[in-house]
């Protein structure tokens, strides 16, 4: 064999040395034309030995491509016809072997200039992955080196040019890069080759030959790590998915191939294979009990995707924990995943430093997990179920944030109804909306989900229904599912009905009875006291709804009367209870309060603001307080002439004919004006009037009150404690009455003892505390003056900006992030707008 192999070796090596340097130093095309096809011979299709052929790939053919890439400039070879150049140049590279041709031809596109010869190495790389010689490549890879010794070098060289050919050739060719080495074509064609790969290996197994699938595998791992995954598994997931339902040989070279996915890139892999691989039987066809046998891929099945990262949809969710419960060597697994959700899901801390959207994701995830489980394994996980489903539930109920309480409702009743009997069951008052319904809707059981893929795969033409049928069929079933009884009525009313239209009479007309009311029996209060009266005293229903739909049209009306009881009146809605479920209860009791601050601003103010930190009032009642306040506030603030002129029309006494002909003439005589003048420029646009409103005389009244007590907790309230929901929402009314007190004279101390304020709670746990500090904090920017900004607070504002950099950068709360990105801006603008130029003093 070594006396064969070393003669094969001097006879190629005597063939092939003189033709290189005739191809290398010869200006005679005919010599060269002749030289090169006696190298041809030992190419795939050449005459050869085998020996020879061998020979010559492994010592000869790297060399024959640097002397032809070097010979692109070459007299002879732009001598040669297009037909012999495809033929002896094009040949070389598209029939020796795959792996030194690819490296040959990206060598060559990298060091040759721009030219004719650079564009005819550009289209044999083109005809290269045409003529599917990177499915050669990897097929060669894959058969065994009958003990011949692989070279790393070569192999790791191989894979980086695979792996990056559309950034190498971009990187050279710029804009002039083909549609062919562009990112979607090329790795949509590579994980076609991969799958021909596969198919090989199959046949290559039935016929009992060896194969090994070490590089395709650490080709799909490279592919994936940089970023590619979406187009190769996107092909590559749902025909695995297809071949390996039927085909017990297909799942285990499927389970091999990722098998053999080195750890720095299983990762990639994995998370890109089951974003495109629909249902949890298709995943575990195609990935096996990988889970089992990887630390990293159960470390990132088991804890990354459904702990770490949140932006995967339900459907990801119900694959990979589905895919845990099919088998029963994985079941442990699943029951180790329930342990972690629930500790994370009743985890206090993490409901508080966490986005609503991640918390949504885990409690996905754990009513996937539970709803997975059987009766025998909810009974072993009971207690633990148990002391998740109360540590979550109260510490959601402790939320500030809506979204979070009605998660942890609809959580506990979907767990409640798993661990507890019929009769013991949570039950929750909440309103249900689309997510609180996704929620519940998890519980369900699973539909098996790969038949719809499969018939996803399935042509379109066999799938696509018949238009004309299709309404038939609509029609058939609408008639088939109304019972035979409804069949009869309704056959029955059609024809009571044409027995009637006979016997109608036309000349008789029906009475018109849209404008009828229905009469009441109480009247509705025409004065204030006995509107105060019936709210004080009444029992009947219908008197106290009347009195409290026509409350505050009453008060507004008699102006006079209001405010000789603003006080009292304000006392009696405050403590007013919803007792006979009146319809918009709530807002019409808000609404009056409302007109009460407005008609008679300090004595209910003052009211208000000193009721809020007294005792023996509930929750709802000190928010009704800040929502009036914040509400009359806004009515306040608006322009004197605006509301004088919606609410009185007539200030003074004149009759309507003389205030019909002033305003009559005068918009005549403008538009005459308007129409007859001729503009050159208009100059400078002149800046907003200031109008006076009724707000800023006001504001310290309804703002300092508000200051006063937040520091001395009471036996029923405790605002810098557990009632941070009604901290959250004082700190955002401070901050609207802040940013209402705009060109205010007060505006400046209230812009100082408002920083005082939130600067003690600006680490608040709470988000929606953290929420209203960065919105006070930008209310402040907005409404002081810049120069009483930088003149009073000039030594905050340094420690105030850096506390916002930090917000922006690491809050976990999305409208937080936003707030202090604002707040930045409005400081930099203001010192920048105000702060001396140095460079004007020089």
């Amino acid at each position: 064999m070594m006396e064969r192999r070393s003669g094969a070796e001097v006879e190629v090596r005597q063939a092939v040395a003189p033709c290189l340097r005739i191809v290398s130093s010869s200006r005679d095309s005919a010599e060269v034309t002749e030289a090169l096809r006696t190298i041809v011979r030992y190419l795939e299709d050449g005459n050869a030995s085998a020996s020879e052929k061998a020979e010559f790939s492994r010592a000869h053919y790297a060399r024959v491509l640097q002397v032809l890439a070097s010979s692109l400039s070459s007299d002879w070879f732009h001598s040669l016809p297009d037909q012999e150049r495809r033929e002896l140049w094009d040949g070389f590279f598209l029939r020796g072997p795959p792996d030194q041709a690819l490296l040959g031809l990206m060598d060559t596109i990298s060091s040759t200039s721009d030219g004719s010869g650079l564009d005819w190495t550009v289209g044999v790389l083109e005809s290269f992955l045409s003529a599917g010689r990177v499915a050669a490549l990897l097929w060669s890879r894959c058969l065994e080196r009958n003990g011949r010794p692989d070279s790393v070098q070569l192999r790791e060289t191989t894979l980086t040019r695979l792996s990056a050919l559309p950034d190498l050739t971009a990187n050279r060719l710029r804009a002039n890069t083909p549609a062919r080495f562009l990112p979607q074509q090329y790795y949509t064609h590579l994980a076609r080759d991969v799958l021909n790969t596969l198919e090989n290996t199959c046949r290559a197994l039935r016929a009992g030959q060896d194969c090994s699938l070490g590089f395709v595998a650490q080709l799909l791992g490279k592919v994936c790590m940089q970023g590619h995954g979406e187009l190769v598994c996107g092909t590559l997931a749902p025909r695995l998915s297809s071949l390996t339902r039927r085909d017990a040989l297909w799942r285990r070279v499927s389970c091999k191939l990722l098998e053999n996915v080195p750890d720095r890139w299983m990762e990639s892999v994995i998370t890109a294979l089951i974003h495109h691989l629909h249902g949890a039987s298709a995943l575990s066809r195609v990935m096996g009990n990988l889970v089992l046998k990887n630390k990293k891929a159960q470390f990132v099945l088991t804890h990354k995707v459904l702990l770490l990262q949140y932006q995967h949809p339900t459907r990801l969710l119900r694959t990979v924990l589905g895919y845990l419960a099919l088998d029963h060597d994985r079941r442990p697994l699943l029951k180790q995943v329930l342990r972690s959700v629930c500790q994370v899901w009743s985890n206090s801390s993490a409901v508080r430093h966490t986005s609503v959207d991640q918390q949504l994701y885990v409690s996905k995830a754990l009513l996937l997990c539970v709803n997975l489980l059987n009766q025998t394994e909810i009974q072993e996980l009971r207690e633990e179920l148990l002391q998740c489903m109360l540590g979550g539930v109260q510490c959601r109920l402790d939320s500030s944030t809506e979204r979070v309480r009605r998660m942890g409702m609809v959580v506990g009743e979907c767990l409640s109804q798993k661990l507890d009997t019929p009769t013991s069951e949570l039950k929750f008052q909440y309103e249900a909306n689309e997510e609180s319904r996704e929620l519940s809707s998890l519980m369900e059981p699973q539909s098996e989900e790969d038949e719809e893929d499969e018939q996803q795969q399935q042509p379109d033409d066999t799938l696509r229904p018949q238009p004309e049928s299709g309404g038939q069929s609509a029609e058939g079933q609408s008639m088939i599912s109304q019972p035979p009884a409804a069949n009869q009525t309704s056959a029955k009313q059609a024809g009571h009905g044409s027995d009637s239209e006979l016997d109608s009479d036309d000349e008789l007309t029906p009475y018109d009875m849209s404008a009828d009311q229905v009469k009441q029996k109480v009247t509705p209060p025409r004065y204030v006291r006995d509107c105060l009266e019936a709210l004080m005293s009444s029992d009947d229903p219908e008197r106290v709804e009347l009195s409290l739909q026509t409350a505050e049209e009453l008060l507004r009306k008699n102006v006079n009367t209001a405010r000789e009881v603003s006080v009292q009146f304000s006392k009696v809605l405050l403590h007013l209870e919803d007792r006979y479920s009146t319809a918009g209860f709530h807002s019409l009791r808000q609404n009056a309060m409302v007109a009460l601050a407005v008609i008679h601003t300090q004595p209910v103010v003052e009211y208000l603001t000193t009721e809020f930190y007294s005792l023996n009032y509930s929750l709802r009642q000190r928010l009704d307080i800040l929502e009036v306040l914040a509400l009359a506030a806004q009515e306040l603030s608006e322009p004197i002439t605006e509301k004088k002129a919606v609410s009185r029309p007539v200030a003074r006494a004149v009759t309507l004919e003389q205030c019909g002909e002033v305003k009559h003439w005068r918009q005549v005589v403008e538009k005459r004006i308007q129409s007859k003048t001729r503009r050159i420029s208009k100059g400078a646009s002149q800046p907003p009037k200031a109008t006076p409103n009724r707000y800023a005389p006001v504001a310290g009244y309804f703002f300092f009150p508000l200051l006063r007590k937040y520091d001395r907790p009471k036996v029923t309230f405790d605002l810098l404690g557990s009632d941070h929901l009604v901290l959250g929402r004082l700190v955002h009314t401070l901050g609207l009455l802040m940013h209402l007190a705009v060109n205010a004279p007060v505006a400046t101390q209230m812009g100082k003892a408002l920083l005082d304020f939130v600067w003690v709670i600006r680490f608040h746990a709470d988000q929606m505390v953290r929420r209203g500090v960065v919105f006070a904090v930008c209310a402040v920017f907005l409404s002081m003056p810049s120069e009483n900004l930088l003149l009073e607070l000039s030594d905050d504002l340094v420690e105030t900006r850096a506390w916002l950099a930090d917000v922006a950068e690491s809050d976990p709360d999305a409208d937080c992030r936003s707030l202090a990105v604002q707040s930045l801006v409005l400081l930099e603008k203001n010192l920048k707008t105000h702060l001396p130029n140095p460079l004007l003093g020089t």
